[in-house]
Parts: C-alpha cells; sequence; structure tokens
C-alpha cells in the first residue's frame, strides 16, 4: 500500500511537471529605449590585406538598411555606434590536385566588435572574436570563386551577424574567443591530505 502511494504521488508530480511548459529562457539583452539611431563607423583593418575596411563597413550599413529596426545615422547624431576591426584575414589552400596544385580554399576572417552608447560613453556589447569562414573550389573549377567573390561572401555572414547581434541581443551570435586564465592568476590547489 505504501509503495502504491509513492508511486502514485511520483506520477503526479511527473504530470504536474510536464503540463507546466516550463523553461528557462533568458531576457534577451536588447539596446536600452533611448537608442534609435545608430552609427557604423569605418572599420580599421589590422591585417596586411588592403581595402578590407571598406566592404566590411559598406555591408554592414546595407545590412542594417535592409533589417530596418533601427536608423542609420552619422556617429555626430547617433545614439550607438558599432566600432569593428578586422584583427585576422586568413586564406589557406586545403585541397590539392595531383599537381600540388590548390584546388579547394578555407578563408577564415576575425573581426573584433563593440556597441557604444554615446549617451552613457560606454560600451554596452563586445564580441572580441566574431568570427566567419568560407570553404570554396579554385575559380578554374565548376562552381569555383575567386577569392574576392568568398569575400563578398564571409563580409555577408559578419555583417548578418552584427545586425543580430545588435538586434536581437546577447546569444544571438557569439564569439570564438579563448577563454583562458591570464598568466600570473593561477590558482594553487592544495594537495590532497591522508585520510
Amino acid at each position: 500500500m505504501k509503495r502504491t502511494i509513492i508511486v502514485f504521488a511520483a506520477a503526479l508530480t511527473l504530470a504536474a511537471c510536464a503540463g507546466s511548459d516550463i523553461l528557462y529562457k533568458p531576457a534577451q539583452q536588447k539596446l536600452p529605449q533611448h537608442i534609435k539611431l545608430i552609427a557604423v563607423r569605418p572599420f580599421t583593418n589590422k591585417t596586411q590585406q588592403f581595402g578590407l575596411e571598406e566592404k566590411i563597413t559598406l555591408k554592414v550599413i546595407d545590412e542594417f538598411l535592409k533589417n530596418g529596426e533601427y536608423t542609420i545615422a552619422q556617429e555626430s547624431a547617433a545614439q550607438g555606434v558599432i566600432v569593428g576591426e578586422i584583427n585576422h584575414y586568413i586564406l589557406t589552400p586545403i585541397q590539392y590536385d595531383a599537381n600540388m596544385v590548390p584546388t579547394v580554399y578555407k578563408l577564415n576572417v576575425i573581426a573584433g566588435l563593440r556597441f557604444l552608447d554615446r549617451n552613457e560613453n560606454r560600451y554596452l556589447w563586445e564580441e572580441p572574436a566574431l568570427q566567419a569562414t568560407k570553404m570554396y573550389s579554385a575559380a578554374n573549377l565548376p562552381g569555383g570563386l575567386t577569392e574576392e567573390q568568398a569575400r563578398e561572401a564571409l563580409w555577408e555572414i559578419l555583417a548578418k551577424d552584427v545586425v543580430l547581434r545588435t538586434v536581437s541581443g546577447f546569444g544571438a551570435v557569439s564569439s570564438a574567443s579563448q577563454k583562458r586564465v591570464p598568466p600570473g592568476s593561477e590558482v594553487e590547489t592544495p594537495a590532497p591530505g591522508p585520510r
């Protein structure tokens, strides 16, 4: 009898939990309401590749215009500013033909992004290593791309991620930044003693 009551109580508890639809959903961290106008500061380019900053800046502005949730303005009039930099541009051949000529490439771009609230004069969010990768066949192969065409595809990916991060909030995109303990701040764990 006691066993039946325990099983019945457990079944009721499970049924109550299953019907309640309780899910943990963190609140979106959107921009403050006073931000209506956004500017995109020209990206800085910390790579050896020339002219990347212009293309990504224009693509991000274009994506904001397509999205339409915020109005794009000059930095002097905007309440919020996207500040970005291209930190890494890595083109790697990953497949070769019989004559050791590259046939497939992997293009990887890593950008650092921050959003400046001009009213508060502080950064609201930061994505230190937003990454986009494009693998493509060489231009002389069917369906292949040139490096410039692959770059354009990457700018499209990065621009959409910037807009998504700004409009949808934290967790919409993620950085590929390394998380590690800074040198000199390691915590020593004591050795286990005898029991």
